[in-house]
């Protein structure tokens, strides 16, 4: 079994580039099935999901083509295949196949999704946006099944305000008769990219970003070339571990408006930062890091992806820290490994209580989901001694070459435990 070893205690000085977003290439990726002609993307990030989302659009019939971060997706000869089981179930994002091959096909058949164990993320509120189109949906043995004569638009009113059913319900509105309203959307960049996709493909939206949403749904639509938006959950957890343990550290290939909340917690946390027009660079000569409360919110507010490694770093604060997490109230695991390194933690419903003024010790700990592990390797490269990570999968799924962007600013982090050595995977990138 692989292991990531940190040895803590080493500054970080230097740059780090970010990749493209992952919440964007989980979407994009299966938004490629409505197209008649090929589409490329480019920039996007070396991450399991991407392989198994091209993996997945070869099953139903597609060519796909990754060189470095550039995928050819050509969708002549997709079907519409049942995927009941299989890779399907690997990761969360595997749902946006049913808005893409039911805005494609009319139908589909799609397994109950995987990827990380955050308590229970109904899509009920996707699926109440298929019916509102016309779509039949069926739950048979652990699968979604979806059928339409044909997909009208409407008007949706979401309940719950949610990033996977908002470009769900884009996916599929695309190509239904009429125009579909999407009220109660979700605000996040990640929409808008996939926005700027289905609008350069032909699809008519206006309103991404914005709490309303209207799609005109149109005939047809082609093959385009586009480039992803860089990461701001990646971008944000190298700001974390650069105000943990950095001396300078600039984190390029950013947009600093999107990581405005993060930003301002920081700042109030007594870290100096600088933005720039696609950068941030965080300058951390003060010794005393501030105490803060975080609450998590939809965007644009505090994002629940850095909420785990933000308490990381509070559990070094001169005081007492409380971070809320109103969107997963059970993500909170990653407390009990903390406390394994000499944190104070204590977690009470939907908040964790951060003691503060802990000496982390290096130990053995577990990545228990995807960011998670971005709070162990945050807190590996604070401690004292040497830490070891186990469930490194669940790292990789999320931060593409984290060893090597971090060994590139003077961290002492290596993995173990793999048929290929650390250098052998070096020299093949």
């Amino acid at each position: 079994m692989e292991k990531l070893f940190i040895e803590g205690g080493h500054k970080l000085e230097g740059t780090i580039e970010v990749s493209g977003a992952k919440n964007s290439a989980v979407a994009l990726i299966p938004a490629t099935i409505l197209a008649d002609s090929p589409v490329t993307i480019d920039h996007l990030p070396h991450i399991s999901d991407v392989g198994i989302l091209s993996e997945l659009l070869e099953e139903i019939g597609g060519t796909t083509k990754l060189e470095g971060d550039t995928l050819t997706v050509d969708p002549d000869g997709m079907f519409p295949m049942p995927l009941p089981n299989g890779r399907v179930k690997k990761l969360r994002a595997s749902y946006y196949f049913m808005g893409a091959m039911l805005g494609k096909f009319k139908k589909a058949v799609i397994g109950l999704p995987g990827g990380c164990n955050l308590g229970p993320r109904p899509i009920d509120q996707h699926i109440k946006g298929f019916e509102a189109l016309g779509a039949k949906v069926t739950n048979e043995q652990g699968a979604i099944y979806l059928q339409a004569d044909e997909l009208v638009g409407a008007n949706i009113y979401l309940d719950v305000v949610s990033v996977g059913a908002t470009i769900n319900i884009m996916l599929a509105a695309a190509k239904a008769k009429g125009t579909t309203t999407i009220e109660n959307a979700a605000k996040e960049p990640e929409i808008i990219d996939v926005a700027t996709l289905l609008t350069n493909m032909g699809a008519v939206i206006k309103g991404a970003g914005t709490n309303v949403i209207r799609i005109e749904g149109v005939d047809s639509l082609q093959g385009c070339r586009h480039t992803i938006i860089p990461d701001r959950i990646e971008a944000g957890s190298y700001m974390i571990m650069a105000a943990a343990v950095g001396k300078r550290v600039e984190i390029d290939n950013v947009i600093p408006l999107h990581l405005e909340s993060l930003i301002s917690k920081l700042r109030e946390m007594n870290i100096d930062i600088e933005t720039r027009d696609d950068s941030v660079v965080i300058s951390n000569g003060r010794t005393e890091k501030m105490p803060v409360d975080v609450k998590t919110l939809v965007y644009p507010g505090f994002a629940t992806d850095l909420q785990q490694p933000f308490t990381s770093l509070l559990t070094e604060a001169n005081g007492p820290s409380i971070v809320t997490d109103t969107i997963y109230g059970s993500r909170f695991k990653h407390t009990d490994e903390l406390r394994r390194m000499g944190a104070a933690i204590k977690v009470e419903g939907q908040s964790a209580l951060i003691s503060g003024n802990a000496r982390l010790q290096g130990a053995s700990v577990k990545a228990t989901d995807l960011r998670a592990g971005a709070a162990l390797v945050v807190a590996g490269l604070m401690a004292e001694g040497v830490t070891e990570i186990s469930g490194v999968e669940h790292i990789d799924r999320g931060y593409a070459f984290l060893e090597e962007k971090l060994r590139k600013v003077g961290a002492n982090i290596w993995r173990e435990g793999s048929a290929t050595s650390d250098k052998a995977e070096q020299e093949q990138h």
